[in-house]
Order: structure tokens, then sequence, then C-alpha cells
């Protein structure tokens, strides 16, 4: 017998994300209301999907594997040089390269346990120590408690994610930068934007490309193109070549190159699902004002619904699942007694407030 590498061994079998399809396929449902995966419901820029079409007859081609007109335009966006840009299969690619990259076997990786679980997937697969902190009580990344970690066990990666997944909180520019300036010297910030489109860039941190820095960002979230596969890392030029060492040369989607760079070009687009989805929010605010129950307020594209515990959470997931809509609920406390609603068109949202309301038993 040919034997799995002992760190693969090691590794326990576990499914990280439960997708719709395979739900449809448990529960005999022909279609679900998707709300679970923070998907844009208001879909891809229409300048996108037809440069797309136009493109599918060069299927038989092999995408650019140096993405490099979208990685001049991303330049553009961000104010840096195309060879501080790696393009990417979407975020948990480029997470899965940074963890090979920087955390060897046996090195410590930190994190907030319960925030976005594909980095400690990457982290266990590839043979790192894991190292969590817990989210301060009303769900914001506890930056004080992962300092304190890290100068206490070295990691070679601390991860966090602004705006938090699943809690929708974020961290102000000014905390973050004294969060990142206190970290060890020898300490690389894996910082996960996917979220960022929805915030204002003044907020953000300003275009950094040190070597201690890595930071995420996507086209599935605000462009909507979840289906594509395609983000971008931005870093110095010293980490964006040992990724290009091991990346994928032919991994990133041809049609998603195409249509990443046409949705950059549509600015109005983007600016309307961000509004959209500031919409979305507000009405899921006042849903859960009416039914009694607290939320967490978002800056992303999805929010939380407190219910009080991680077993009442758990029964009005699967009692919203009955009612033909998917939503999904935090893991770990004190996230783990919501549950997180994707911002939905008016008609999903509509869905999503009549199940509630069901499953809640409450009377307009």
């Amino acid at each position: 017998m040919v034997r799995q590498t002992r760190v693969v061994e090691a590794v326990p079998a576990t499914t990280p994300f439960i997708g719709p399809e395979q739900l449809m396929r448990e529960t005999g449902q022909a279609q679900l209301v998707r709300l679970g995966a923070n998907e844009s419901a208001f879909g891809p820029s229409p300048r996108a999907v037809e440069a797309m079409s136009r493109d599918l007859p060069r299927l038989a081609w092999y995408g650019d594997p140096e993405s490099l007109d979208l990685r001049d335009a991303l330049a553009e966006k961000h104010r840096c040089a195309p060879d501080e840009i790696l393009v990417g299969a979407g975020i948990d690619d480029l997470m899965g390269l940074a963890v090979r990259a920087f955390v060897g076997p046996g090195n410590t990786a930190l994190w907030t346990l319960g925030t976005y679980p594909t980095f400690s997937y990457h982290v266990i697969g590839y043979g790192g120590r894991p190292l969590t902190t817990p989210y301060r009580s009303d769900g914001t990344p506890d930056c004080d408690a992962l300092i304190e970690a890290a100068r206490r066990a070295s990691p070679t990666i601390v991860y966090l994610a602004n705006p938090d997944n699943p809690s929708g909180r974020f961290i102000e520019r000014r905390e973050l930068v004294a969060f990142y300036e206190a970290l060890p010297s020898d300490a690389l910030l894996l910082l996960d934007e996917a979220y960022a489109d929805f915030v204002d860039a003044a907020d953000l941190l300003p275009p950094s490309f040190g070597d201690r820095l890595v930071r995420l960002r996507t086209f599935s979230k605000a462009y909507g193109l979840a289906g594509a596969r395609i983000g971008y890392a931005l870093s110095s030029r010293r980490n964006i070549s040992i990724f290009a060492k091991i990346r994928l040369q032919y991994g990133v989607n041809r049609n998603a190159q195409v249509g990443a760079l046409e949705s950059l070009r549509d600015e109005p687009f983007r600016r309307h699902v961000v509004d959209e989805t500031a919409r979305a929010r507000d009405e899921y605010y006042r849903l859960a004002r009416e039914l009694g129950r607290s939320y967490i307020e978002s800056q992303t594209n999805f929010v939380c619904i407190d219910f009080g515990t991680a077993s009442a959470a758990t029964r009005v997931m699967s009692d919203l699942l009955e009612h033909g809509v998917w939503v999904r609920k935090p893991g770990a406390p004190p996230l783990d007694s919501c549950i997180r609603v994707s911002a939905g068109t008016p008609s999903m949202r509509a869905t999503f407030a009549a199940a509630l309301r069901a499953v809640t038993e409450v009377t307009v």
C-alpha cells in the first residue's frame, strides 16, 4: 500500500462547507433561496457577462498565466506596481499559497477561533500548528488577545479577516495599524479583505506592500463572480515572487480573467451593489427588531441575528431550510447563537422574512 503522508494522515476528514446543492439532494427540494454563502444576489456586471459571453468561443485557449491585463488594471486601482499583485483562483487559493510559503510543518499560525474556517483547513492540511484566541463578547476579533498570543507563541502567520466573517464586524483603520505595528517583526499578517468593497476606501488601510503584510481581495462578493473563482493578493515584490514559485501556472479561469477586468471598468455597477446591500442590511435590522432579537451591525453583505443560544440558532436554521430558505450559522462562541443571512434581492428578503416569522412563531 502506498501510504499518505503523516501530515495528511493526521488531518480529520472534514467538509468545511456543505453547499446548497447537497442540502437539496438531502431534503428533496428542487430549489432553495440561497442566503447562506454570501454570494451576490445582484449578480455580476452586465458588462462583465457580455464580455465573458463574447469570449466563450476562445475557451479552448488557456488564459494568460501572468494575468497581466488584469494586474495592470488592479495596479492602477491600488496605486501600486503589477509585480506587487498576484491573481489566483479566489482567496481560498491565495490563502493556501500563503500557508505553503510561510507555515512549515510544526510552525504556528494564529487566528480568531470561529473566523473564516478555510484558513484553519490550510494550516492543518500543511502540517502547521493552530493557535486561536476567542472573539470579544460583541463578536469582534480581539486584537489585544492576538497580539499577546503572538508575542508568546511566535507564529509565522497571523490571520485576520477585516471585515470579519462570520460576524461582519469591522476594525477601524487606526486600530488595525496599531495591531499590525504591535505584532512581532517576524510574523506575517495575512489580511483577508474579501468584503472590503463594502467599506468606504478611506476607512481601509492605505496602499501598503511590505514583506510582513499580505492583503487578499476577491471578485466573489461585490463583483458577483463567485462561481468564476478569481481573486488577488497585494504584497511586496518579494512575497509575490515567492508565491509565483509555487502557484499553479494555469490555475486561473480564462473567462474569469475577462469578467474580472470588465467588472473593474464598471464602477457604477459595483456602487449599485453596495447600495442595494446596505438596503438589505437595514431591512434585516428592522426584521430583527420586530422579532425582539439582537443583531450585529455589519459592513459586509450579510447580517448575524442572535437567537440566544447555539441550539436555538441551529433549530431556526434547520426550520428555515424546511421552508426552502438556506442560511448558515457561525460555529464558535459567542457567535454560535446567531444565524447569518446574506443580503438578498427584495423578493428573497420577503421570502426570508415570512419564513423567519413563521419559524419563530411571531405574528405581525
